[in-house]
């Protein structure tokens, strides 16, 4: 096992259920200064993990362990911290709660201020799902974060994103071995299915009319379709897909008693420097909502790129543009 598990007890959620005996996995890169002011907390991405966070630092990079302490912390539903899969006794499965993503940064926070000693965060970043817990982050624990960097993300998923996940569910769950999550054995039909249908939005309509595709290794779109779907088959549980869908529909930073859905008044409150880096082609994350975005909160800067491999441009060796500019960002951040 190459990560650590931080044991977090039983946690009361937004939902207003318990998530019983609560497990963090995660795992650091680097060592923690001696004044505290090198922390870079990334956490996971929809189908990521810690190791998959591995492709966004490295020696000689913006983030590079040899001078920053990057904690790596996966998000629960991803099948190493809590989810479904590995959830205690009767709440595998389906009966696994619903996760806010308030939940998870409240879950990250225990661990880095109880148990890696951590008090100021120099920055949080990540992709996608991963970019939204960072504007979580900042609105928050606004007194602790210095910086965020959310790619590909918002700080509110939009309706048509929420759509999106809609129809993926659907074809998910429409393979009858599914049975309302209560399966023997995995729904394989139907994660081919999502898989399938995630590939379609995944990236833009460039890069399938201009076979962007081949860069990847494919030789045809149905190469590259066959690939996504015997992924998802082989590599995921279905409650755990359908576990972090739930969590990414719910995401709204403005959610909750203290800003009760104004959307505005959660994004003035954040006080860290922001970078905002969509991708221009994203179908998921349009550049409009992080415009919107960057109106509200303090200071922050808006940098869109332009890119076909449209969401997953910030995959990690998808496009080198993208890294050369995430790299940049990340280095203004951490030396203002």
């Amino acid at each position: 096992m190459d990560f650590d598990i931080f044991e977090c007890g039983d946690i009361q959620l937004q939902c207003g259920d318990t998530l019983r005996d609560a497990k963090l996995a995660y795992k650091t890169y680097g060592t923690l200064a001696r004044d505290g002011g090198n922390v870079v907390v990334m956490p996971t991405f929809f189908t990521g993990s810690h190791s998959r966070n591995e492709g966004f630092f490295g020696p000689g990079r913006a983030l590079d362990p040899a001078r920053h302490f990057i904690v790596s912390i996966n998000l629960f539903g991803g099948g190493l911290s809590s989810s479904p899969s590995n959830a205690a006794s009767l709440q595998e499965a389906g009966n696994f709660p619903a996760i806010a993503f308030q939940d998870n940064i409240a879950a990250q926070h225990r661990l880095l201020t109880g148990h890696l000693g951590v008090k100021k965060i120099a920055l949080v970043l990540g992709w996608s799902m991963a970019g939204c817990q960072a504007y979580h982050w900042a609105v928050q624990h606004p007194d602790m974060v210095l910086a965020i960097l959310p790619f590909c993300a918002s700080a509110r998923t939009s309706p048509h994103n929420f759509v999106f996940l809609e129809g993926v569910k659907a074809a998910l769950c429409a393979d009858t071995q599914w049975n309302n999550g209560d399966y023997g054995t995995q729904p394989v039909e139907g994660l081919k299915a999502f898989g399938r249908a995630y590939a379609g939005w995944a990236f833009s309509q460039s890069f399938y009319r201009n076979g962007r595709y081949r860069e990847l290794g494919y030789e045809s779109i149905a190469d590259l379709l066959d690939d996504w779907a015997e992924d998802h088959a082989c590599n995921w549980d279905a409650n755990d897909l359908l576990a972090k869908i739930a969590t990414w529909q719910a995401g709204d930073v403005s959610a909750g008693p203290e800003f009760e859905g104004n959307l505005e008044k959660a994004l003035a409150s954040i006080r860290a420097r922001t970078i905002l880096m969509p991708c221009a082609q994203d179908l998921y994350f349009p550049p409009e909502d992080n415009a919107y975005e960057a109106q509200h909160i303090p200071g922050a800067k808006f940098r869109p790129v332009l890119s076909e491999f449209g969401h997953c441009a910030a995959n990690p060796g998808n496009d080198a543009g993208f890294t050369a500019q995430l790299d940049t960002n990340i280095a203004e951040l951490l030396n203002a």
